[in-house]
């Protein structure tokens, strides 16, 4: 059990079969847990398909065990390195090889009289540093000799892959046949969500492909899969490598369209937007959609880049992309796609308002093109402030990457996912998923900003300024501009909690000078509003109201038409006002906005109070202070406590967690326990082991005072939102 935990603790995927190999062969020692697979490459913690031989040594203990070996006979030995060269400890598959090496009873015998294996079911070392040693240690000829062995000891119907990476690793040079079992292999290890396992396959074939002309082809494939499998360095070693070969245009272009995906994916902001406006140049005479394709790509770089791009900024993207050659066929989804954001950028929210809506709908009811296209997909219903639509592509988004396997896209999805989580005021679900985002980006050292943490920290109303500093500085040092922008949006939210108006006004000020088109500066807009009408500063919310108006009027939402009358009641006096904060609550409760309803009840209060009609403000007050209270805006919420108070009613202040409520984590593995995914599912989903998963359950149980998966879908446990 507690081995699983120290596994969890490297936030990397484990196949099961070598999890537990690795966990019964270091017996519950907790430095061999957490050093030995910071060594091994992430494709041979998938499933075995890594390179063991290219590590070092680990360590004078490893060097000790290689002194024991070389006492022992030679084919001893032999056995030994079969053994070791099976990565989950096959017993029935090492005794046909050892059959096929001419090994009889004795090396085994031998074997096992050192201490250093056991022999059976399963094939166990008595330390994984034994294992690597006998690796490492062999010679080249012996290694290809033993993986031949098992190669030929492999069933070719039930599981080819392995048989292919046995070969691979038998070949003493480049063979085709080789390389082309190793591309399917990559093909269906893909297919059932295994982009490490793939992208391994086809970077071996690499090294075994002697034609010029196909090396360079399988080296752009295998960069791809790396890319999309979160192993960036491994992507751009690749691309070095087919550079070194003469390309022809066509290929150049795709080499550069690549740099540029890497150098966004790993969070190089600034960097990718001038790389993907360049390739798709390139590309316009060679493959006009894949030239459209590319410039996509460069128009969500440039916004994530923002004001920090290098070159490429957003409006030459969208004046570079409404140039580009039209489709040559039926519009695709993402033909549509391109159009509605260049057109938003070049001629603003109304004109592209149906280009938006038509996109939409495309990407909210086709999950097949969502992998590709991502977190983008959601842009057009966040400019038209349609929530739902941006939570089905949410969904389908995670879904096709997750069942992908696909480490460099998840961090952005499960961000969104976040997000909408706390804004809805799901603060556990919010939670629970940043805590799954933190643990894919630290196994793919992507640099994404906390997005989620962020908003839920200003949505709490707790100090959240040390973590909104430090997500500015990363940003800024990663050209992630779009963080920057969001970060003042979050610390606008924090500070109208708290009651820090000047200080919301600056921060909103920031938030909403950035690419007025685009939804993020329409978000501040609101806080701006409040922000200025508290500070004694009405005029800078007039203007603000005027840009508000043009960008809810494209959503038409109750989501986008709430906000606008709330703001709208900010800034007017008498019937007008109470009209539009009645409009503004009765539209944001047909919304999953409970925080913007709660907020919207708290100003409808607060005006009512300083309005004189006491009883009324009070009806509105405590509304607004149990939602507030209830979701966990403990600053807004102390904010309608002291309102209340004004009004001569007391309200008791928010009370601490109890120890019995359930921890981030367990929250999740609860919720995917009642959605029925086995404990196996659960630990995939978020990179634990089915036993760490089982010891949460057993803790969820006992804080519910359940037994049981049936009761705790019998329970009170909200469910996702769906």
């Amino acid at each position: 059990m507690r081995g699983a935990m120290l596994l969890d603790a490297l936030h990397v995927p484990l196949d099961a079969a070598v999890c537990d190999r690795i966990i019964a062969e270091c017996r519950g020692n907790p430095l061999a847990l957490l050093e030995l697979p910071r060594t091994w490459p992430a494709a041979e913690l998938a499933g075995g398909f890594g390179t063991p031989d290219t590590q070092p040594l680990a360590s004078r203990i490893e060097a000790g065990y290689v002194r024991r070996l070389r006492s022992l006979p030679g084919d001893t030995q032999l056995l030994l390195l079969a053994a070791a060269a099976d990565p989950v400890g096959d017993a029935a598959l090492l005794w046909r090889a050892a059959g096929r090496l001419g090994l009889g009873a004795d090396p085994a015998a031998a074997a096992e009289k050192t201490g250093l294996i056991e022999f059976g079911p399963r094939i166990r070392f008595r330390h994984p540093l034994v294992r690597s040693a006998v690796y490492r240690s062999a010679l080249p000829p012996d290694r290809r000799a033993v993986h031949l062995a098992l190669a030929e000891a492999t069933d070719p119907i039930v599981d080819p892959d392995r048989r292919a990476w046995h070969l691979a690793a038998a070949a003493p040079e480049p063979d085709e046949q080789v390389a082309v079992e190793l591309e399917r292999s990559a093909g269906r290890a893909q297919a059932r969500g295994g982009l490490a396992a793939a992208a391994a396959f086809l970077q071996r074939a690499v090294a075994l492909t002697d034609d010029s002309a196909r090396r360079t082809e399988r080296a752009l494939a295998a960069a791809q899969a790396n890319l999309h499998a979160g192993a960036f360095d491994a992507a751009l070693g690749l691309l070095t490598a087919a550079h070194a070969s003469p390309l022809d245009e066509l290929q150049r272009a795709r080499v550069d369209l690549l740099r540029g995906q890497i150098a966004f994916a790993s969070g190089h902001g600034s960097d990718a937007p001038p790389l993907l406006l360049e390739a798709a140049k390139q590309l316009e005479p060679l493959d006009p959609d894949l030239a459209r394709e590319t410039y996509l790509d460069a128009w969500g770089a440039a916004l994530f880049a923002g004001r920090l791009a290098t070159a490429g900024s957003l409006l030459d993207a969208a004046s570079a992309a409404r140039s580009a050659p039209s489709p040559r066929h039926r519009p695709r989804p993402s033909d549509v796609l391109l159009d509605a954001l260049a057109m938003l950028i070049t001629e603003g929210h109304i004109a592209a308002a149906p280009k938006l809506r038509q996109a939409t709908r495309a990407f909210a009811g086709e999950a097949d093109h969502n992998f590709r296209w991502g977190w983008l997909t959601t842009v057009p219903p966040n400019v038209l402030w349609d929530d739902e639509s941006w939570h089905a592509i949410n969904v389908r988004q995670l879904q096709v990457a997750r069942k992908a396997g696909a480490l460099a896209r998840l961090p952005i999805d499960l961000t969104a996912s976040a997000i909408l989580a706390a804004w809805w005021g799901d603060f556990a679900m919010a939670a629970a998923v940043i805590g799954e985002t933190d643990a894919v980006t630290e196994a793919t050292q992507t640099r994404i900003a906390p997005y989620g943490a962020m908003l839920l920290a200003a949505l709490r109303g707790r100090e959240a300024s040390a973590l909104i500093d430090s997500a500015i500085d990363a940003a800024i040092a990663g050209g992630q501009g779009i963080a920057v922008q969001y970060a003042h949006w979050v610390r606008a939210i924090l500070f109208n909690g708290l009651g820090r108006y000047d200080r919301a006004l600056a921060a909103a000020q920031q938030a909403s000078a950035d690419t007025p088109e685009l939804f993020l500066s329409a978000w501040a807009l609101p806080e701006l509003i409040e922000a200025s009408v508290r500070s004694g500063h009405s005029h800078l919310g007039l203007a603000a109201l005027e840009r508000l108006v043009t960008a809810t009027s494209s959503g038409g939402t109750d989501w986008a038409l709430g906000i606008e009358a709330r703001s709208r009641a900010l800034l007017s006096e008498g019937d007008t006002a109470e009209s539009l904060y009645r409009e503004a609550t009765q539209r944001l409760a047909c919304t999953r906005f409970r925080p913007e309803l709660a907020r919207a009840h708290l100003l409808y209060g607060e005006w009512l109070r300083r309005e004189g009609r006491r009883v009324d403000a009070r009806q509105q007050l405590r509304v607004a202070h149990d939602i507030l209270g209830a979701i966990g805006m403990d600053a807004f919420a102390e904010r309608a406590r002291r309102e209340l108070l004004a009004t001569g009613e007391t309200a008791r202040k928010r009370t601490v967690e109890t120890p019995d409520e359930l921890t981030a984590q367990e929250t999740q593995i609860a919720r995917l326990a009642r959605e029925g995914l086995s404990n196996h599912e659960i630990g995939t989903r978020l990179f634990i082991s089915p036993r760490t998963v089982e010891w949460h359950l057993r803790k969820v149980f006992t804080k519910l005072g359940i037994s049981s998966r049936k009761q705790l879908r019998d329970s009170g446990l909200n469910a996702a939102p769906a």
